[in-house]
């Protein structure tokens, strides 16, 4: 997967993901499959299922051919996802919750593709050669936070793992929207990845969204990238009938 499968001539959106820490764990299969769209099941890696926290910058967001958005199109961003296939084999991510600072762009993802996005204070600061992340849900109490993460940047990672690819290199995400299953393809460049040490993690975002103590122990993974640029085709409904977890798992 270290190049996209699709050759998008007419993007539908534009977009530049900044500073991106991709944090993951290891997840039962099972309970991954319960928190999917229908239609679609866990790909899975060495025999599991893999849950992502990634917080980073989204910049310039532009709609088909129109000018970039000047202040509406940048914000801060937190993710917690999901890896998927469906019965064509076609992979991607399934995102759980998207925390995200512009209410425009909330609302915008919500009515156009059903996405979970949830509006949020979030912060990015770089000091020296660490980086924290933090985020707040509007619903939170002041004083509190629901997502804080620290991570120092390391070594670029010349030729990533067969592990990183399949977390990382991701050419499409699932989502259910007015009772149909969605598949949105991107393409962007490879990922230019480097290694990172975790320096804190303190999270109540995976637990909110299905997946309770897995954030009791440390990730399986720890990333860093400095960004690509992406862009999005036309979303495409498909035929979202059953689908046995093992058909499409690999």
């Amino acid at each position: 997967m270290s190049s996209s499968l699709h050759a998008i001539t007419r993007p539908i959106l534009r977009q530049q993901w900044r500073n991106l820490t991709f944090l993951h764990w290891r997840i039962d299969s099972a309970v991954a499959a319960s928190l999917m769209p229908q239609g679609i099941v866990p790909d899975e890696f060495d025999g599991s299922s893999w849950v992502g926290l990634v917080p980073f910058t989204l910049r310039n967001t532009q709609f088909g051919p129109s000018p970039a958005l000047p202040f509406y199109g940048t914000f801060h961003e937190t993710n917690v996802r999901l890896y998927a296939r469906d019965a064509e084999g076609r992979r991607g991510v399934v995102f759980l919750s998207l925390e995200a600072e512009r209410l425009a762009a909330v609302i915008g993802a919500r009515v156009a593709f059903g996405l979970p996005y949830i509006w949020s204070h979030m912060r990015v600061r770089k000091t020296g050669g660490t980086i924290v992340y933090t985020s707040r849900r509007h619903s939170t109490p002041r004083g509190e936070v629901d997502s804080a993460v620290s991570v120092r940047p390391g070594a670029r990672i010349e030729h990533p793992d067969a592990l990183a690819d399949f977390l990382t290199a991701r050419w499409a995400l699932f989502s259910r929207h007015l009772g149909r299953t969605l598949y949105l393809p991107n393409n962007h460049q490879p990922w230019p990845l480097q290694e990172a040490e975790l320096l804190d993690l303190s999270d109540t975002l995976l637990t909110r969204a299905g997946l309770p103590g897995v954030t009791n122990r440390p990730p399986d993974s720890v990333l860093f990238s400095t960004g690509v640029d992406a862009i999005f085709g036309r979303p495409q409904p498909f035929d979202a009938g059953e689908l046995r977890m093992g058909a499409a798992t690999g």
